[in-house]
């Protein structure tokens, strides 16, 4: 592969979904603490304090047991899984995220990851109502329901979908060779069900759906079925609305003829760094299977040549 001179997947890259996600996460983690903080010091009482907070700011953005509750409050659905109160929490959260997401993002390419982030999240939401709601111990009505905090259930999806696509991708190269994705993905299970065992077991479902969509979300991309494509045009639509200047639909090919001897086109293998550059961006935006074979012979040519 040869050398970028600009890496595609540095965070700071504009539009990179990794990014995007650990800011918001970042965002809201402050705003929560910072109200929290207020109410800390509106209150004499530490207790009535919480209360407060609890009963008027976190209630409104993490995720309700009880489905009756949550018909009030259905945005909670996709506020919970961006929200953390926890600082450690939050960056266990980032860390697995920046970890499995860098890899992800290299593998399937930049657009795959903010669709399984939500997928696994929205999966996680399903299966943690149903289970409050449906296994006795687990009812919304009993003292363990808990409301659902947290980007638990995203990052599973996250972790699974890098796993699944690769599982022999290795990492941590100087250590004999490097440790195979599974067996770090297997450490990262163990410890976030350690985590949540003493929270409640609804978190522990909502978590395996998270996984296992990340898991359905590979399979399905590998058969050339991109289930989160529908995210992306409609985030396109969105963009377009705002600015105008930046349509994302496909424009009209025109094609001119004329009547000579020559052939009207010849190809000429030269390698470029512009052509480079555009590819190594294709890569990033929509991973590696996405090159055509013109396209990865070139590849394979400027590696030879070591632009």
């Amino acid at each position: 592969m040869p050398r970028n001179k600009q890496n595609p997947l540095l965070l700071g890259q504009d539009n990179n979904a990794l990014t995007w996600l650990i800011v918001i996460n970042a965002i809201v983690f402050i705003i929560l603490n910072f109200l929290k903080i207020v109410y800390f010091l509106a209150y004499d009482a530490n207790l009535i304090a919480e209360e407060q907070f609890t009963r008027q700011i976190l209630n409104w953005v993490s995720l309700p047991a009880n489905a009756g509750v949550l018909l009030y409050k259905p945005w909670t659905i996709l506020t919970y899984m961006f929200a953390h109160l926890s600082v450690w929490a939050l960056i266990g959260t980032l860390l697995w995220l920046w970890g499995f997401g860098t890899i992800l993002q290299d593998l399937a390419g930049n657009t795959r990851l903010m669709p399984v982030y939500i997928y696994g999240g929205l999966a996680g939401a399903l299966f943690f109502i149903l289970t409050s709601n449906l296994i006795p111990q687990y009812s919304a009505a009993s003292a363990n329901a808990l409301p659902f905090l947290g980007a638990g259930s995203a990052v599973m999806a996250v972790a699974l979908a890098a796993t699944t696509l690769a599982p022999d991708y290795r990492i941590f190269p100087m250590i004999n060779g490097g440790i195979p994705l599974w067996v770090l993905t297997l450490i990262f299970v163990a410890i976030d069900y350690a985590t949540i065992a003493s929270s409640s077991g609804s978190y522990a479902v909502a978590h395996l759906a998270g996984g296992a969509i990340g898991f359905i979300f590979v399979k399905q991309l590998q058969k050339g079925n991109d289930i989160g494509n529908w995210m992306l045009q409609f985030y396109d639509w969105l963009n377009d609305l705002f600015n105008p200047e930046k349509k994302h639909g496909t424009k009209k090919k025109t094609f001119n003829f004329y009547k000579t001897e020559r052939k009207p086109f010849s190809k000429t293998p030269r390698v470029t760094q512009q052509k480079l550059d555009d590819l190594l961006d294709k890569i990033n935006q929509q991973g590696y299977q996405a090159l055509t074979e013109e396209e990865k012979a070139f590849l394979k040519k400027a590696s030879q040549e070591d632009i």
